[in-house]
């Protein structure tokens, strides 16, 4: 039990992703997540500062603009109000072919709440630009 409430988490937060809805996407992470990414700027421990890292991105006029952004091979363990889901992450930018997408590896550590599951941990690696 959980393992497709947090398929349809994950795949719920990168479709926020694409339609620009921040609310949305946020509404999947914990407050204290921790967002470990290759292309970050070091591990952001907080969502405040994964906050501050995309205001300044975004103001920046740095924010991807994505065609496609889809988990593929979703691996999903449930233990109690813990959840574990590895997958990878494909991307592609709106001014790609789909041959060109990236691949990322990426693991989140979700915990059950009374408003669903919430990502409290995020560790990405980019594997194929």
């Amino acid at each position: 039990m959980g393992t497709a409430e947090i398929a349809a988490a994950i795949d719920d937060m990168y479709a926020a992703f694409l339609a620009g809805d921040r609310g949305r996407f946020d509404a999947h992470l914990d407050p204290d997540v921790t967002t470990w990414e290759s292309h970050l700027p070091g591990p952001l421990r907080t969502r405040a500062e994964l906050d501050e890292y995309r205001d300044h991105r975004d103001a920046a006029g740095r924010r991807p603009v994505l065609a496609e952004l889809v988990a593929r091979a979703k691996r999903i363990d449930v233990w109690g109000d813990v959840g574990v889901a590895r997958y990878e992450l494909y991307a592609r930018a709106e001014d790609e072919r789909p041959e060109q997408m990236s691949v990322t590896r990426v693991t989140d550590v979700l915990r059950r709440t009374g408003d669903g599951w919430r990502i409290v941990h995020h560790h990405a690696e980019l594997v194929q630009p």
